[in-house]
This record gives structure tokens, sequence and C-alpha cells, in this order.
């Protein structure tokens, strides 16, 4: 008889980034999170590259009508495309939850597996396991979890191989970058 387990996320092995003087704020979020002032919410097909990018713009989109600073925006472009090309490229489809705060937002993808066998090594720039197809298409060079990095806050990546993975990430509507 096979018997397969449930495995939470908080049972995963996690990758965890908090950018320099975020600590205090990321904690508070965490420990109180505010009422959302808008959520979105965006499907992510396998390999559907003609639609994989639209969540973020629509994101961007809503960002500029509220009046978010340009700077901010291109971190929060970058940032949720990078995650969703991943997504598209890297695993059997997923969603991209968008979740707009007075003073941030929280961006947060889920996808289907087949999970991330090394955090680690994943999260170093060059590292890649895309298919030829994704290569292909000039995607897969590796860059996308350090971009996303890089443009964030604060970072959480949870995930196993075999299983499904979380990203999430906190980008603050000022802060280190303006």
């Amino acid at each position: 008889m096979r018997v397969s387990a449930v495995v939470r996320f908080r049972e995963m092995p996690e990758y965890c980034y908090v950018a320099e003087g975020f600590e205090d704020a990321v904690r508070q979020f965490e420990e109180h999170a505010p009422l959302a002032e808008v959520k979105t919410e965006f499907a992510i097909p396998e390999k559907d590259f003609n639609t994989a990018g639209k969540g973020s713009s629509e994101l961007k989109n809503l960002l500029k009508r509220l009046g978010v600073d340009s700077v901010v925006l291109r971190r929060i472009a970058v940032a949720s495309y990078e995650a969703e090309i991943n997504v598209a490229a890297h695993s059997k489809g997923g969603i991209m939850y968008g979740t707009v705060y007075d003073d941030l937002i929280h961006v947060r993808f889920e996808d289907e597996g087949p999970g991330i066998a090394n955090i680690e090594q994943a999260m170093t720039p060059g590292f890649s396991t895309a298919d030829d197809l994704v290569r292909e298409l000039g995607f897969g060079a590796g860059l996308g979890l350090p971009n996303i990095k890089k443009n964030s806050d604060a970072m959480r990546l949870v995930s196993v191989a075999g299983g499904r993975t979380k990203l999430e990430f906190l980008i603050y509507f000022a802060g280190r970058f303006e």
C-alpha cells in the first residue's frame, strides 16, 4: 500500500530575506497585517508564455492608477513579472495573488509543483533548470529569483522537490530606492 503525505508550507524548506532597515516593518506586518485596500488574483497556466506577464502588467497598471511612485512601480513590475514567468516556465501552473495596503503591496505566488530541489542553489544568479523550450523563448537565464530578491523589501520562498512552491514578497511604497 502506498501512503502519500500532505506537506504543509510551514513544514517545507524555505528561504527568507528582509532588506536592511525593514526588519521592524516586516515583523509588524506579519504580526498585525492591516486591512487590504485591494485584492487581485491571476491564473498562470503552465508553459503559456502568451498570457504569462499579464497579471504583473495589470497589477502595475492598477498601482499606477492608485498613484504609486514610478520607481516603486518598476520594482513591483520586475519582481512580479519574474515570478510569474518562473511559475509558467517551471511549474504545472499556479496563481498570483496581489494584496494592496496603504503603504505596501504583498504579492504571493502558489504553484502546483514540481517544487524546487535546492532553494539555495536556485537563488544563485545564473543557475537554471529551464528546459529547451523555455530557453528557446529567451527565458531561463537563472536571474528570476535573484531579481525578485533585489527588488523586494522582503521575500519568502517555500518549496520542496516533488511538491508545491510558494513565493511571496513585500514592497513598501516608500523606502530604500527613492
